[in-house]
């Protein structure tokens, strides 16, 4: 806060004080910088699951993976695409690879689902000829990470 003090009460300067008060600025930034912290984690994910936690190092690939997720009812998805049964399933896998079967195929499964669901849509991607199938979970420190399946 700018304010000016006099020496003396017989000394009276009537100046203008010329200094800029930032403290309305600093809050500002700070408040906004607190709602983008917040708000970006909300971004990055598709449907929300609870993942499993590891210690899986974080794989670096330059084309983005395609996300299959199973959420706790047992649903597919991929991306944020609802697919159905294994089916479905594929025809939205390959439309999204455009039938490239060299592209990353990322499984994340909530934790309360069976690991018979899981390996059964892991087999059924491995099947189709996606080779490059990994599992995703959430390592301790609280990043995702994948470890490569079969």
């Amino acid at each position: 806060m700018a304010f000016a003090l006099r020496k003396h009460d017989s000394e009276f300067d009537a100046q203008p004080i010329a200094d800029i008060n930032v403290t309305p600025l600093v809050d500002v930034m700070l408040v906004l910088l607190i709602v983008f912290m917040v708000a970006a984690p909300l971004m990055t994910a598709g449907v929300p699951v609870d993942l499993p936690k590891t210690q899986a190092k974080q794989l670096n690939d330059q084309q983005p993976p395609i996300v299959v997720s199973i959420d706790a009812a047992g649903g597919y998805f991929v991306d944020k695409r609802e697919a159905g049964n294994t089916d479905g399933l594929l025809a939205v896998l390959k439309e999204n690879s455009d039938n490239n079967k060299d592209r990353r195929v990322h499984v994340r499964a909530d934790k309360a689902v069976p690991y018979g669901r899981v390996a059964e849509a892991m087999g059924v991607i491995n099947a189709a000829g996606y080779v490059k199938v990994a599992l995703v979970s959430e390592s301790a420190g609280g990043k995702s990470a994948s470890s490569p399946g079969r």
